[in-house]
């Protein structure tokens, strides 16, 4: 005869909490980090440390320029940020301004329109630069990965063909606070970093689709300090550690590697035509539209930046380089040393003249 075997309920209970924990510690488990910006854990949630705080759309007076949010799509919730210049040229008040649409940095994981680093850099440019800006709050990986960033960029440019379409047909309209103030035959795309490398592809793929949305009026394209990658690594990628800890970029060759594991698609690598816009196959866009690329002189991306240049040179472009001396990746919203402020100052003076000169 067997006797019968019974286990201790408060065993069961303790391997099920066991096996509860272990599930619940394998979940939480982070598997992608950027200290102080961006966690990825094992279960798909996403946090993101408020590191720099996010502002009202509340302009400070003295700039002379208004600001307001607007809502570009529903759906997948997109929206911009607009600065309007209050003062006007006197010799002539009746003037429209060229608009800059203006995509913000952050590796395409972090960042935000919001952002009151963006918030003054974006104000000051709109008051100096004698511009009406568009700061688009585009989604963000991984839980939207590339090419969501470029699809935003796009919508916002068919919402732009509708909005000079309602102005040109003099509807009552809610956004006439600034359209009836923009000149819809002069746009830049602009954009700082991972932003600069949207401004980059939304541009390339209007310019060589052969379908454009905005015929003709895409005047130039601003690259600041653009985020590419590339498997191979180069100079300045390779020998920024040697740089002293005081003159370093703020962004580093480990975080640059993690943005492009979140932000391409799966099974991608930094060749990806996205990431690096001299793999074979990359279209560089008409010959007609200028373009201006600012590097930074301690950016471990700037040897990746002048062979972009020179790559567009090459293939005909117009390509106008500026180089500032002494600072890294994305001063001109990061850095509040002196010197960082008064290169910004000389950017602001950079795009305010080529916007002009085009």
């Amino acid at each position: 005869m067997v006797a019968a075997i019974t286990l201790d309920p408060s065993y069961l209970k303790q391997k099920t909490n066991n096996a509860v924990d272990h599930h619940q510690q394998q979940e939480n488990f982070v598997i992608e980090e950027i200290e102080g910006l961006i966690k990825v854990y094992k279960n798909g949630r996403v946090e993101r440390p408020q590191i720099v705080p996010c502002v009202t759309a509340a302009v400070d007076p003295e700039l002379g320029v208004t600001s307001m949010d607007m809502v570009i799509d529903r759906f997948t919730n997109v929206s911009s940020r607009f600065y309007v210049p209050i003062r006007r040229d006197m010799n002539n008040p009746m003037k429209k301004l060229p608009l800059l649409v203006y995509f913000h940095g952050g590796g395409f994981c972090v960042g935000s329109a919001a952002w009151s680093c963006y918030h003054e850099f974006l104000a000051k440019l709109a008051a100096k630069a004698g511009c009406i800006i568009m700061s688009v709050n585009y989604r963000l990986a991984p839980e939207h990965p590339l090419p969501a960033a470029y699809e935003d960029g796009l919508r916002s440019l068919v919402w732009l063909k509708q909005e000079a379409s309602c102005e040109r047909g003099g509807e009552e309209e809610s956004n006439q606070w600034w359209s009836t103030q923009c000149d819809f035959s002069r746009i830049f795309l602009v954009g700082d970093s991972a932003g600069a490398n949207i401004a980059h592809n939304v541009s390339t793929k209007l310019l060589c689709s052969g379908t454009f949305l905005l015929p003709s009026i895409i005047k130039g394209v601003i690259l600041v300090q653009p985020f590419f990658g590339g498997e191979d690594r180069t100079s300045s990628e390779k020998n920024h550690d040697m740089v002293q800890p005081r003159r370093r970029s703020v962004l580093n060759l480990a975080a640059s590697d993690t943005y492009w594991r979140l932000a391409l698609p799966a099974g991608s690598n930094r060749d990806h035509p996205w990431c690096n816009p001299l793999a074979n196959g990359s279209c560089f866009g008409s010959d007609s539209v200028a373009m201006m690329v600012c590097i930074s002189e301690l950016d471990i991306l700037k040897d990746r930046q002048f062979e972009f240049c020179g790559a567009m040179v090459r293939a005909g472009k117009k390509v106008e380089t500026v180089v500032y001396r002494g600072v890294g990746h994305a001063f001109q919203v990061l850095d509040k040393s002196m010197l960082a402020q008064t290169r910004c100052q000389e950017m602001i003076t950079h795009i305010k003249a080529f916007v002009e000169n085009n």
